[in-house]
């Protein structure tokens, strides 16, 4: 399935769903100002963001794509500029943040050599370089999502920024030519079974946890997901796809689970004082 026809059939598909079971619940849809902030967080988040991702699939290595995606929780630290006094004075969530990215690598550390030592590597470096720029962009806009709160629920929020982000795909997609030669019939069912599976896990489910958690919590314990995403895709090779996992991995898996304790360590510290001095 080309890459933009599938970003836009998942999120136009499950931004329709979700907006549908908005107006059967009676929520408030239409307010002008919160379309705008979904739209600009939509680009950002799911168009450039995940688009990026769609599209260097279909060069990069899966092993490389995880590893440069999984920057984003610098980004998050190094982009939020409102919240710099509290997050670089914190040496947990700091330390974390670094450690957890050297997890990743250690994570992949046996298919990173494979890729350096192929010699198209350096072909690929624009891709990796364009990759970045879309974990800088879903950093961004998860940031900008952050400090525009709106007033409809994270649901209709949600809601939009698929249908926008699904609505952009469409003409990005007729300029790829992705129209041409397409045809239906020769897409496996497997495939039509993923995108079933994007829309309702990891659209209307995932997403909206991602969009409601930004709401509700440090934007630095949030961007951990891009650090745990990996493992539970190496724990889901081993025990599905009877996939063999080594030492290095095994440290790897390791370091990201301390560093992800590390981020949340001092949020948990401050809740727990706070408890204390309620009950006296």
């Amino acid at each position: 399935m080309p890459p933009f026809l599938l970003g836009a059939l998942r999120f136009t598909t499950a931004g329709l769903l979700l907006m549908g079971w908005c107006v059967i619940k009676g929520e408030k849809i239409f307010v002008l100002k919160d379309i705008a902030t979904a739209a600009v967080t939509g680009a950002l988040l799911l168009f450039i963001g995940n688009g990026v991702v769609i599209w260097t699939e279909q060069t990069l290595p899966s092993a490389m794509v995880a590893i440069l995606v999984s920057s984003a929780p610098l980004w998050f630290v190094l982009l939020d500029k409102p919240n710099w006094a509290v997050n670089l004075k914190n040496k947990s969530t700091t330390f974390g943040l670094v450690i957890g990215f050297v997890g990743v690598i250690l994570l992949f550390n046996e298919q990173i050599g494979g890729i350096f030592n192929d010699p198209a590597a350096q072909s690929k470096l624009a891709w990796m370089l364009l990759l970045l720029l879309g974990s800088i962009s879903w950093s961004s806009g998860s940031l900008y999502s952050k400090h525009h709160p709106t007033a409809v629920s994270a649901s209709v929020n949600t809601a939009w920024q698929m249908i926008i982000a699904g609505i952009i795909y469409i003409p990005v997609s007729l300029m790829h030519g992705e129209y041409r030669n397409l045809n239906l019939n020769n897409i496996h069912s497997s495939s039509w079974f993923a995108l079933l599976y994007l829309i309702f896990f990891g659209s209307i489910a995932a997403f909206s946890a991602y969009v409601w958690l930004l709401q509700v919590r440090p934007a630095t314990q949030v961007s951990t997901y891009a650090y745990v995403n990996p493992v539970i895709a190496v724990i889901l090779g081993v025990v599905f796809a009877g996939e063999h996992i080594s030492l290095a991995q095994l440290s790897g898996l390791f370091v990201i689970l301390v560093s992800v304790l590390l981020i949340n360590l001092a949020k948990y510290r401050k809740e727990k004082q706070a408890v204390e001095l309620v009950n006296g």
